[in-house]
């Protein structure tokens, strides 16, 4: 009898300490657990579905498959420690608040509030999940505020790999959310007989009081260990390894702590950003039309003058034995308007999408472009694209580049052509209006530049104009290599149209890539990214007037070399400013070094000098040197027997060199708001 009385006591005991009443309890854990196991098993399947080791795609001599380091079971179990800590910590941030806000009108906004930031954290989880299983990559703060302001590139990137399960899931989870546990709740009250117990304000007694102390301590303690990452990297990154909110929320601090304005302004920027820039004529000085073409996220090695076992590109290779051919070429950053910007103003372009978004901005560019320059000496300019303007508002910042005609899909005739991405067309779509202006613009010198888009994420390769050739049985992987194609034939039409129209003679033709593509080399898909594969391009120059033999650059070379090198071929002389690049016609520096960034707030950031690369990750991994002489694929990390006086050289060059370009974009933004 004395062992049930005193159970009994401490029973009692128990309940006069509690923090909840029944119908709290009930309301809160049948939202919590179901929101708990959803986004653990969610970072799960990332972790534990993801090989130790990337298959590579044989027979191609396209892709060389970084061996990923080897993980076992305990290290990825380790990379859901922030994910753990959090969801215990949250679970009790909402109990803490339940117990201490009792008044029918406070309460009413708790409730509010937890089913909102319940629904905001599943969200971000499931956004999180499809980008990083696309990508490879994670969510930071700038491509979540950037899919916010522009739904066209980010969401577009997460919906392109929502299947109808994935949708369905979500779907439950946002209904079970907002009506679900509510009823759930209702039901199991009404059942239980609590309805008269529903937000009961509960005695204050000092064992409650205690364990409410207790519970926000242990609140605070969660939270902050949850900002730790957990397990080792098993090649996954700093950001990967800590929960995604939590990530998001430290990683926003961080970059408004970075945002003290640097002590340079945009003006110093180098040797000076080129704004009073202009072309005097030369003895040598010929008015002929030039042509630059990008090619939309296409690697060199995806074409065949860089890769002769690979017939994607037969035209382009014609083209490369009478043409200038660079062995070596590179984009600065892996995002489109940015490489841009890099081409046609020979400046460092912005480093992350805050840096992007100045583009669109009036009067923001640090720098006289080719256009600018090239409208001073009577020349028409006209870009054509085959994807939508509305992605980061491309109008803007092409006419922002110096453009004064701007063609989008929004200004061309899509019927009978096919989708070649979410925002994109057939290639071929350029060429009615093309041929419109060339006839508008012949009697003048003119520069003309296009944009495909065939083989952009997420690669649909249309087929009923050229068909489909089987590269390789990987689908993914073939349908890329197949746009890659397609780019081919509007090339060789491009042309085509040129010759029929009688301007081919008198044109100068800059073909070159926008940035690359990853298909897994280094865990990473897409273009975000700092590896051979992202941001080695093809470029060559064909001139019918020179090159008919062929000739080659072997030296690296960027996009910063194109505005020298047209002024070049031009036979202008640059005078009042001095660019970033140098021209493909003379000699390069021999101490030369080409700088690169990924797009996004420190992400990562590479050098080149000779052929030794340094990659920085900032603090996300291990920092990385390959001799790509001997290591093109960069599979071996020289980092640990280097002397670290020689790497901490190479990354105060990087960061003085990220700190410059952050700040000439900040200067001008600041300087230009009309």
């Amino acid at each position: 009898m004395r062992f049930f009385k005193f159970v009994g006591d401490k029973l009692k005991l128990w309940k006069s300490g509690s923090l909840l009443s029944p119908w709290d309890w009930m309301y809160l854990l049948s939202l919590l657990l179901p929101f708990v196991l959803y986004t653990l098993s969610l970072k799960a399947l990332l972790i534990f579905s993801r090989p130790n080791k990337p298959a590579p795609y044989a027979g191609l001599g396209l892709m060389e498959v970084d061996s990923a380091p080897q993980s076992g079971f305990l290290d990825r179990l380790g990379l859901m420690q922030s994910d753990l800590l959090f969801s215990l910590g949250y679970v009790l941030l909402w109990v803490g608040l339940f117990a201490v806000v009792r008044s029918a009108f406070l309460r009413g906004i708790v409730v509010v509030l937890f089913h909102v930031m319940t629904l905001f954290i599943t969200l971000l989880t499931t956004a999180t999940f499809q980008y990083y299983n696309i990508t490879g990559l994670t969510l930071d703060p700038n491509y979540f505020l950037q899919w916010i302001a522009s739904p066209e590139g980010t969401g577009e990137l997460i919906a392109s790999g929502i299947t109808g399960s994935i949708l369905l899931m979500i779907v439950i989870a946002v209904s079970y959310i907002l009506v679900g546990a509510p009823l759930l709740t209702h039901f199991v009250s009404h059942w239980r007989g609590w309805s008269d117990i529903r937000g009961r304000s509960l005695p204050s007694t000092p064992l409650r009081r205690g364990r409410i102390v207790g519970t926000w301590l242990s609140v605070a303690i969660l939270l902050w260990a949850s900002l730790m990452p957990g397990g080792s990297s098993g090649g996954f990154n700093k950001a990967f390894s800590r929960n995604a909110f939590v990530d998001l929320i430290a990683a926003s601090v961080d970059a408004i702590k970075s945002e003290e304005l640097p002590s340079i302004v945009g003006n110093q920027i180098g040797s000076g950003a080129p704004a009073k820039a202009s072309l005097q004529r030369s003895a040598a000085t010929r008015r002929r039309n030039v042509v630059l073409v990008f090619f939309e996220s296409t690697r060199a090695t995806a074409t065949t003058p860089y890769n002769k076992a690979l017939q994607t590109t037969p035209f382009l290779n014609e083209l490369a034995a009478q043409s200038l051919l660079t062995d070596q070429a590179y984009a600065v950053v892996g995002h489109t308007h940015n490489a841009l910007t890099a081409a046609i103003c020979s400046i460092d372009p912005p480093l992350d999408p805050a840096g992007t978004a100045v583009l669109s901005v009036r009067n923001s560019l640090p720098a006289i472009c080719l256009p600018h320059l090239l409208k001073k000496q009577g020349y028409s300019t006209g870009f054509f694209m085959s994807h939508t303007k509305a992605y980061e508002d491309s109008e803007s910042i092409l006419k922002n580049l110096g453009y004064e005609t701007f063609y989008s899909v929004e200004y061309m005739e899509t019927a009978g052509f096919e989708r070649t991405y979410y925002w994109g067309y057939e290639d071929e779509i350029m060429l009615e209006p093309s041929a419109r202006w060339l006839q508008e613009n012949r009697d003048t010198p003119f520069l003309a530049t296009y944009l495909t888009s065939a083989p952009h994420h997420d690669y649909q390769a249309p087929q009923k104009r050229h068909g489909r050739v089987e590269f390789t049985k990987d689908d993914l992987l073939n349908r890329y290599l197949n746009a890659v194609r397609n780019q081919d034939f509007f090339l060789r039409t491009l042309f085509d149209q040129y010759k029929r129209l009688g301007l081919y003679d008198d044109t100068i033709f800059i073909i070159m890539g926008d940035h690359g593509e990853a298909f897994g080399e280094h865990g990473i898909y897409g273009h975000n990214m700092i590896y051979e594969e992202g941001i080695r391009i093809p470029l060559l120059i064909h001139d019918p007037e020179r090159f008919r033999d062929g000739s080659r650059v072997t030296a690296p070379v960027s996009q910063l070399d194109i505005l020298p090198t047209v002024a070049d071929l031009l036979g202008y002389k640059i005078r009042g400013a001095e660019y970033k690049g140098h021209s493909l016609l003379r000699p390069l520096p021999d101490e030369r070094t080409l700088m690169f960034g990924c797009w996004g707030e420190e992400g990562c950031l590479a050098s080149l000098k000779g052929t030794t690369k340094y990659i920085y990750h900032f603090d996300a991994q291990p920092e990385q040197l390959f001799d790509l002489a001997t290591d093109p694929a960069e599979r071996k990390n020289l980092a640990s027997g280097q002397l670290s006086e020689e790497l901490d050289a190479r990354r105060t060059e990087l960061l003085e060199w990220h700190r410059q370009v952050r700040s000439q974009y900040i200067s001008t933004a600041m300087g230009n708001h009309d």
